[in-house]
């Protein structure tokens, strides 16, 4: 059988390894999917510095673009050749309450890919049918990578925003740097937040239409309407609420996050809110990627060979990558 590398993860806090392994065979309702992109997310940070843990030797990576080269028993709509997406929820259970109320993001029994399923940092995966996206034909896969967790759960979050006409992004990486541009078409303000003195990102924030860019430790010069917090920074909590008028929300866009220090109750009252993104659902994934293409959103990329996985995650652990880092394959 074909042959496949892999950049596997064995022990939290240790560099990837390169394997080789024979290419799987697709299960029932699975695909096969020969990668030819994947995206670098601050998640798969999380996975390989263990501050979330999963199922271990794990492959990570879940912005996964590629081509279906095999189909399981009753996997539908999709063919071989067809180009193909995979997100972070990989499955979902079906039958819990969470399912059954249309928040399939909340399942009890999920699947992740990269964390509870191998993932994309490889030259083939296996995806579910049912919870993979269909990309139109043709495109730049690299480009394209980003979309499938950078945008998903941004989009996710910036639902949560509501009508939120003027909206601060605190941590200005790759999910901020596409829900800008989704934010501006949608005809909303965006103020962008980065590291103090990060003014390379600050003139990249400006350049994508943001109307605002400075530091963290900066007072907005304009009261926001709602924050997004895309930094895994806990403290980032209490300095985006005193941005936010009253009724106002502060969504942290993160699986993980630092803890959030004391602050007073002064800065939550007036019927402000905290709350945080948990995964995607389908409808999201279907609903963004549909504005995505129509914008159509351009990603600012960081290209890197598949055995280079683990320099591009120490970049990205120290916020020297500008846009997204992408994985590719060489297929």
């Amino acid at each position: 059988m074909t042959r496949m590398k892999a950049m596997q993860l064995d022990r939290p806090g240790t560099p990837l390894r390169l394997v080789e392994r024979e290419v799987p065979a697709p299960g029932p309702g699975e695909l096969l999917v020969e990668v030819s992109a994947c995206g670098v997310c601050r998640t798969d940070l999380h996975v390989v510095d263990g501050d979330i843990e999963g199922s271990l030797p794990v492959v990570p990576g879940h912005e996964v673009v590629g081509h279906v080269i095999g189909l399981g028993p009753g996997a539908g709509g999709f063919s071989v050749g067809d180009r193909v997406g995979v997100p972070w929820l990989a499955r979902t259970c079906g039958a819990c309450p969470y399912c059954n109320a249309g928040h399939e993001n909340l399942c009890d029994r999920p699947l992740f890919t990269g964390f509870t399923r191998d993932g994309g940092f490889a030259t083939h995966a296996v995806a579910d049918a049912a919870f993979a996206f269909r990309l139109p034909p043709g495109g730049d896969d690299v480009a394209a990578a980003p979309l499938l967790c950078a945008g998903l759960i941004g989009y996710r979050s910036l639902r949560m925003a509501g009508d939120a006409q003027r909206l601060g992004f605190y941590g200005f990486g790759a999910a901020a740097h596409i829900l800008a541009q989704v934010a501006v078409w949608q005809g909303r303000s965006v103020f962008a937040f980065t590291r103090p003195g990060e003014t390379a990102g600050q003139a990249f924030a400006r350049s994508l239409g943001c109307v605002w860019a400075g530091g963290s430790d900066e007072d907005s010069p304009e009261e926001l309407d709602a924050a997004i917090i895309f930094a895994p920074v806990g403290a980032l909590v209490p300095q985006a609420l005193k941005q936010v008028r009253k009724g106002g929300s502060v969504i942290c866009a993160g699986i993980h996050m630092s803890d959030i220090p004391a602050f007073p109750y002064a800065d939550l009252w007036g019927e402000r809110t905290i709350r945080s993104v948990a995964n995607l659902t389908r409808e999201d994934g279907e609903e963004f990627l549909d504005i995505a293409f129509r914008i159509p959103v351009r990603t600012t990329t960081t290209v890197f060979p598949l055995e280079q996985a683990n320099e591009a995650l120490a970049l990205l652990r120290e916020g020297q990558i500008e846009g997204a880092a992408v994985l590719v394959t060489g297929k």
